[in-house]
């Protein structure tokens, strides 16, 4: 079963976001509140999976990216934001994530990429 990493500043969206992904039957959850969490738990854990918030206090989603994949780098990380200018996109994209969802986002959207990029 592969381990995601759930990281967003919001308790309410790490919470939706986690119900989304347990609902398509993936229960090795784990949860972080900014991008030092994020890092920490990637270090501990080396998630299949990173679903990554940009604006977050202390070390933002961007920031972030680079940091987890030098820890862990085979995790794949998704960034889902409502910063979605083209150029933050395009940055997110160019550091390592490797897709990006936009806030509000759509359950079966989110499910679908868990789905591809565990395969």
């Amino acid at each position: 079963m592969p381990k995601i990493v759930v990281v967003d500043d919001a308790q309410f969206m790490r919470n939706l976001l986690g119900n989304i992904i347990k609902s398509a039957g993936y229960n090795e959850l784990y949860y972080a509140e900014d991008g030092l969490q994020a890092v920490e738990k990637s270090r501990e854990l080396q998630p299949e999976i990173v679903t990554l918030d940009i604006s977050m206090p202390g070390m933002d989603g961007l920031e972030a990216i680079e940091k987890i994949l030098e820890v862990s780098p085979q995790t794949k990380i998704i960034m889902v934001s409502a910063v979605t200018g083209q150029t933050i996109i395009d940055e997110a994209l160019q550091k390592g994530a490797v897709d990006f969802i936009k806030k509000p986002f759509d359950a079966n959207e989110i499910q679908g990429k868990i789905k591809q990029y565990t395969q």
